[in-house]
């Protein structure tokens, strides 16, 4: 073999270290380990790893991992939706006007909720690739006139922004347990009578058990990661993913369709920000126009700090999801521990900046840039 074959960057034998460094879940792995083993030292004894606590942080953890997995995808075939947030306000509002107000069945509400929010999901990309815009631009027009529409329609036919009645709607509806019930009831009953371990005692609610089911958020949740990840790593579509936020114009000579890849990316966010919307009136029992403010802010830090590059063409479902736990954790974590609730949001500040000055070395990794 010649010197000039030894010498080339392309059949170089990269270091465990180096593979272990790039590999996007990095960021997610470690800020896991780090949270669970502060909050293990100063919030043991607080209930915050009991049966009811850590129901209590996962829930929260599935309605970050929700959105965040839309959001993730969506990031690496080089893209943003800043309209998430609003879209999930909208979605409720939409069920609780056509379920509530217009008395449609639920199962009906829910389904023309889905097709409205995919179809304004398809909107922002066909206007994305066809006009060339920044998505970031496009979405943040999005945000607002969602936002203005949720308060708006509400206002004008109920001359209120909060509608309730809606769990009573959904009384004997066949698609509403789908988002909103709990399964695994007898499990949980049987383990609150055999006592396992201590943790799943009865409580003190005419001897129910503390936790009696997990919500179908986490159900969801769970599934979104398995499907994203799934699609991203083992099909042509997640491989065409890659390639639209890597390098578009090079993904065309290759072949790949592009703007349908990044349009479907669209959708699927929206979609996800339609099943949280869902899960989310069915647990209230209510709509109101300020629900998802500036969640899709926390999806983005979530993708972001589960090893997702800005720029497009890297990035990991597993990542995103170990994000999305790390903010459960924490968010409830603050509570168990005695700790100011607002510092939460010194903490999401704190952590995109460390999760992008991680990002960029990375890159700079792959890339071989200075």
């Amino acid at each position: 073999m010649s010197d000039t074959t030894i010498n080339d960057e392309r059949v170089k034998e990269m270091s465990r270290l180096r593979r272990a460094l790039i590999r996007p879940e990095l960021g997610g792995i470690v800020g896991t380990v780090a949270v669970f083993t502060f909050f293990a030292m100063f919030a043991f004894d607080s209930g915050m790893f009991n049966a009811q606590g850590i129901m209590n942080w996962s829930t929260v953890s599935a309605q970050f991992m929700i959105i965040a997995v839309g959001a993730c995808l969506l990031m690496i075939a080089g893209e943003f939706d800043l309209s998430v947030g609003s879209m999930i306000g909208f979605a409720g509002m939409m069920i609780a006007i056509f379920g509530v107000v217009l008395a449609w069945p639920m199962w009906l509400a829910i389904l023309v909720t889905f097709v409205i929010c995919i179809a304004c999901g398809a909107l922002n990309g066909y206007i994305v690739v066809k006009t060339g815009l920044p998505s970031f631009i496009v979405t943040l027009a999005t945000l607002f006139i969602l936002r203005g529409f949720t308060i708006f329609i509400p206002q004008t036919i109920e001359s209120k922004t909060i509608i309730g009645g809606i769990r009573e709607a959904s009384e004997g509806d066949w698609l509403a347990p789908l988002f909103g019930a709990k399964i695994g009831g007898p499990v949980f009953r049987w383990l609150g009578d055999v006592g396992v371990i201590g943790v799943f005692e009865r409580g003190n609610r005419m001897g129910e058990p503390v936790v009696d089911g997990i919500p179908m958020l986490i159900v969801w949740a769970v599934g979104l990661v398995v499907v994203g990840h799934v699609v991203l790593t083992r099909t042509r579509f997640g491989n065409w993913i890659f390639a639209a936020g890597g390098d578009a114009q090079a993904a065309r000579y290759a072949g790949v369709p592009v703007d349908a890849v990044k349009i479907r990316m669209f959708m699927f966010t929206a979609f996800c920000a339609t099943v949280f919307a869902v899960c989310q009136v069915m647990e209230f029992g209510s709509a109101g126009a300020d629900r998802g403010l500036l969640k899709e802010f926390e999806a983005i830090i979530a993708v972001v700090i589960g090893g997702a590059l800005l720029t497009g063409g890297y990035g990991s479902v597993i990542g995103a999801a170990l994000g999305a736990l790390i903010f459960g954790v924490v968010q409830q974590g603050l509570f168990f521990a005695n700790v100011e609730s607002s510092l939460f949001r010194v903490f999401l500040g704190v952590i995109l900046l460390l999760a992008v000055i991680l990002n960029t070395y990375i890159r700079r990794l792959i890339t071989g840039e200075r």
